[in-house]
């Protein structure tokens, strides 16, 4: 590939900079499939010149490669007239949040983890693509609309019978300028929201917002999904006294676990409410197994508590329930939008949690059900749960047979 031929005039031309072209061919070809031109640089001087020469829409730059680093070569193509707005997002193993800062510091807009997955490449490389347009057209605007304020106040000097019209004119502008920013805000901040990414994309999509709040609804129905819902076992009084700082230390690594493993697992994270946590299993995108994910997911959980616990000779506990059925979710709020869940299911979740037993995963005769032999369960018999009557329960004891860890 090489940047001496133009693009097409409806391509988006994608540069890649990493000093190990060959380990990207998937990458490469994923672009190419999805219409976008590619070109590729193995070093950071190199990297630098082509993206001189070639002007592309997007640069997939490595971190880690000899000479000019990844994060050098950034603060380069940023200091530079020519290209420094053009979109940079890492590629790296490199994880840490301070590489990340480092990285953001260095002009990067995302950043993507290896090994890549082309899914999330072009996920995130089409985001990247739809901001900086947007940000395009904003400054567009913005210069239309300096230019008409201008253009109104050379008429007032001009006309001096008509200044009170000249001036219900220039604050007709100003609310159209207020507006363009709210509009701008608003997509700012779409990046800062935990949604899944389906959703964000569509919110992104609507097309109208006024002050903020979407003309349209995001809601959907879900047949069948798997709630989980956990709670750190008496932890206001394991944290009183304890300072603010390292309160919150230690609830993000807690949950910055749990993360990983909603993530590894395929459930969604729908939030946390002090030292509580949601997910659910079956959505955005319906999954057969969805009991089977929550389920894995809940004994992942008490594990990863056991081995923080250890770090940390703390002696903290979990208590989970699970319940499967249907579910409407939707994304709600004006200043900061939330993907929550509604339905029996969800409450029937929560009861199990709070009418769960410390260190265990309480699940209802449903999922027991949707689980089968894959797991093992141990009957609890009959419960009184608030709001939902008598309710069948089994605990969830571990996995069965080649599923066992």
């Amino acid at each position: 590939m090489t940047a001496t031929s133009p693009p097409a005039p409806a391509a988006h031309t994608i540069l890649i900079v990493d000093d190990t072209p060959a380990n990207l061919g998937v990458v490469v070809e994923g672009l190419q499939d999805h219409g976008f031109r590619v070109i590729v640089a193995q070093d950071g001087e190199e990297g630098l010149q082509r993206a001189a020469f070639a002007q592309p829409d997007l640069i997939l730059m490595d971190v880690m490669m000899p000479g000019l680093n990844g994060f050098e070569t950034c603060r380069r193509l940023k200091a530079l007239p020519g290209t420094r707005d053009i979109p940079v997002i890492f590629m790296t193993a490199l994880t840490e949040t301070e590489d990340k800062l480092s990285g953001f510091k260095a002009g990067g807009v995302d950043y993507v983890t290896k090994p890549l997955a082309i899914d999330e490449v072009i996920a995130r490389v089409g985001t990247q693509l739809n901001l900086h347009g947007m940000q395009k057209q904003l400054e567009a605007q913005n210069a239309q609309l300096q230019r008409e304020i201008v253009e109104r106040r050379q008429a007032e000097e001009a006309l001096d019978a008509s200044h009170e019209m000249i001036r219900r004119q220039r604050d007709e502008l100003k609310a159209l300028y207020d507006k363009i920013v709210v509009e701008q805000a608003v997509s700012e901040r779409l990046l800062l929201n935990l949604l899944p990414s389906p959703i964000a994309q569509r919110l992104k999509a609507l097309p109208e917002q006024v002050a903020g709040r979407s003309l349209q609804v995001i809601a959907d129905s879900f047949p069948e999904v798997t709630v989980l819902f956990a709670d750190i076992v008496q932890f206001s009084r394991f944290s009183a006294g304890m300072s603010p700082e390292r309160l919150v230390a230690l609830l993000n690594e807690i949950f910055t676990d749990f993360d990983s493993i909603a993530d590894m697992r395929g459930l969604e994270k729908i939030k946390t409410i002090g030292d509580a946590y949601m997910a659910a299993a079956g959505l955005p995108f319906p999954a057969a197994d969805h009991a089977a994910r929550a389920a894995h997911m809940a004994l992942d959980m008490i594990d990863a508590l056991t081995r923080f616990n250890e770090r940390n000779g703390f002696n903290l506990q979990l208590r989970i329930g699970i319940n499967s059925g249907a579910v409407v979710a939707g994304v709600i709020g004006k200043r900061r939008f939330i993907y929550d869940l509604w339905g029996d299911a969800v409450n029937i979740a929560s009861r199990m949690e709070s009418h769960g037993v410390a260190g265990r995963v309480q699940v209802t005769e449903i999922t027991r059900q949707l689980l089968g032999d894959a797991f093992e369960l141990e009957e609890r018999g009959s419960i009184a749960a608030k709001g939902a009557g008598r309710l069948h329960t089994w605990f969830l004891v571990g996995r069965a047979g080649a599923l066992a860890r």
